[in-house]
């Protein structure tokens, strides 16, 4: 099922059900249920765009003006503001899904102009996060929009360098510090993946580079590059790495869902595939709710400030691959997909298991 089946399926009328009803539902049950919290509030949504781009721009502005006078102050504003810039990536993942504003025009020119400020092409971005919404959990689709996971049998097949690259990815250096810098500086500077597939993504990676480039010109012209180097830089490079962080905990688990083409359902790898990251008010705040990520997979035209309502109407949606901030520390430890027992294996637990070089 691709991305447009599903939301073709999303939009159909919502049934009778309660909130109050019992939990025995399918996965793909949960869909028309959720179906009535598809509809976003034009002030609200205006409003969660002005408290994230008013403040990220105090603060930017407040770094930009003490930094002739302290500049370690502006650096740590830098990066204290890399949140700000991860609530309005996740309002530009809102507006991809068309689920911010009611009038799509208006969500995609949104999106476009967030774009900018994440370092993220929004036609192009949009296009791999849609194919991520399609095969999430589907071994035999992976490469586009995911963590690069192998499956232990894949990696006992690589050769010995081969496991060490794969080890060198896997490390939290390379996963959450490098490997997002270069994403999002790098490899956003061209459609990764899409590179044939029209011209329109080229106009929209090529449109971004041009309105960012115009940016930096005019940052290092009126407060040099030590403006760009201590005060921009530092909050993309913060942002990316939380993104990411965010993205791969929402996904990498012990207990997550992965199965090949013939044994893959949309819906149950939605439910179990995605994790509840149930972080402290002011960084569920932060990351506009995104950790409800269950929720999210299983219905992704509810605006972010309506997915707590979900779980508030339906307490067993709670529990459900719930992880806490301390929980998901370690998940950074977990490497390698056993299709035996379906879990994500450490490369120690992989190698006691199994003789894995």
């Amino acid at each position: 099922m691709t991305f447009q089946n599903l939301r073709e399926t999303a939009s159909d009328p919502v049934c009778a059900e309660t909130p109050s009803e019992p939990a025995s539902r399918e996965a793909r049950d949960w869909v028309r249920v959720l179906a009535r919290y598809r509809d976003p509030n034009p002030a609200r949504s205006a409003f969660e765009v002005a408290v994230t781009v008013l403040p990220f721009a105090l603060i930017w502005a407040v770094a930009f003006a003490i930094l002739p006078y302290f500049w370690p102050a502006s650096l740590v504003l830098a990066v204290l503001n890399g949140g700000f810039l991860v609530r309005l990536f996740c309002i530009q993942h809102d507006c991809g899904h068309a689920s911010f504003f009611a009038n799509r025009r208006l969500s995609d020119w949104v999106g476009r102009c967030l774009g900018v400020l994440t370092l993220t092409p929004y036609h192009v971005w949009r296009r791999q996060h849609a194919i991520h919404h399609s095969s999430s959990g589907n071994l035999d689709h992976r490469g586009i929009g995911d963590v690069t996971t192998l499956t232990v049998a894949e990696y006992r097949a690589r050769s010995a360098f081969g496991r060490f690259m794969y080890r060198i990815y896997r490390s939290p250096l390379v996963l959450f510090v490098i490997g997002p810098a270069y994403i999002f500086l790098i490899q956003n500077r061209v459609p990764y993946g899409l590179m044939r597939s029209g011209a329109s993504y080229w106009i929209s990676a090529m449109g971004t580079n041009l309105v960012l480039l115009a940016g930096i010109v005019a940052v290092v012209w009126l407060g040099g590059w030590s403006a760009f180097l201590l005060v921009v830089l530092p909050t993309w490079v913060t942002a990316a790495s939380v993104g990411v962080w965010l993205f791969y905990v929402q996904h990498q688990f012990e207990d997550t869902h992965w199965r090949r083409e013939s044994d893959w359902q949309l819906h149950d790898a939605a439910l179990d595939g995605s994790s509840h990251y149930d972080l402290p008010t002011p960084l569920r705040w932060m990351s506009a709710n995104i950790g409800i990520h269950h929720v999210h997979h299983l219905y992704s035209r509810i605006p972010f400030y309506r997915l707590p309502d979900v779980l508030r109407d339906f307490p067993e949606l709670v529990d459900n691959h719930r992880m806490t901030l301390m929980d998901s520390f370690a998940t950074a430890r977990l490497h390698l997909w056993d299709e035996e027992t379906h879990k994500l294996l450490s490369f120690r637990r992989a190698h006691r298991m199994y003789p894995v070089g």
